[in-house]
């Protein structure tokens, strides 16, 4: 099963806080894609390739405004989160009644944009396909009834947490899962500044129960950022 990480579209006319967030974006693991106008932003927000888009409010050509309008035509359900310097109260309400996610104000710390960033992805794949079996890499996965076939034939009985992170991680397949968020979501903890290894430790003893063998992978680790569903890992 194939996956990447989410791809960021930044439409962000000033050149030096554009180069800023792409870099911050790659660096945390974000594919990231740049418009310099509100009539390329809006273009290149049709690709099904952009995840999620950063939109700053002035913009030559087209604002911000009317580059949102436009995503909420062509691509409803598409993630934005508004990029302002202007921080009065009436310009945030604008772009969320406009249909905007969430909207950041200048200047903003890179964490902040992560985090932001992080919580808009989560709420829009609040509503996973249900997923009961699935195949990677040879290996049978039939999470309903709680057995792996490994690919050599040999069977694996999963207990119950195990068949809930494969069947989280499955329903969510592009994207990492962060694990404060396997704690919300599987376990049904507030996870908000608890320090716990409980996530990694049933990974551990469930990549040793299925016998993952390099380069292929169950579950993925994608570094800095949580845990996917694949087959190809990187290292981890």
């Amino acid at each position: 099963m194939a996956w990447r990480a989410p791809t960021v579209l930044v439409v962000e006319d000033e050149p030096a806080i554009r180069a800023g967030i792409v870099d911050c974006l790659e660096c945390s693991g974000f594919g990231a894609v740049e418009a310099a106008t509100g009539d390329e932003g809006l273009a290149k927000s049709a690709s099904p390739g952009v995840d999620l888009v950063l939109l700053d409010l002035m913009l030559p050509r087209l604002s911000g405004l009317e580059v949102l309008a436009g995503i909420r035509r062509d691509r409803p359900g598409l993630p934005v989160i508004v990029l302002t310097a202007r921080g009065a109260e009436d310009d945030r309400v604008s772009g969320l009644r406009a249909g905007a996610d969430d909207y950041v104000v200048k200047p903003f710390s890179a964490k902040e944009l992560l985090a932001r960033i992080d919580a808009v992805l989560r709420r829009s794949g609040e509503r996973p396909r249900t997923v009961g079996g699935l195949e990677i890499g040879g290996w049978r996965l039939d999470l309903e009834r709680r057995e792996a076939v490994l690919p050599g034939g040999a069977r694996a009985e999963l207990t119950e947490r195990e068949a809930q992170i494969l069947s989280y991680l499955a329903s969510h397949p592009d994207r990492a899962i962060a694990r404060q968020e396997l704690l919300e979501r599987v376990w049904g903890i507030d996870a908000r500044g608890l320090e716990t290894r409980a996530v990694d430790m049933h990974i551990a003893r469930l990549r040793e129960k299925l016998g993952e063998v390099e380069p292929y992978r169950v579950v993925v680790t994608v570094r800095g950022r949580g845990y996917m569903i694949g087959a190809a890992g990187d290292g981890a």
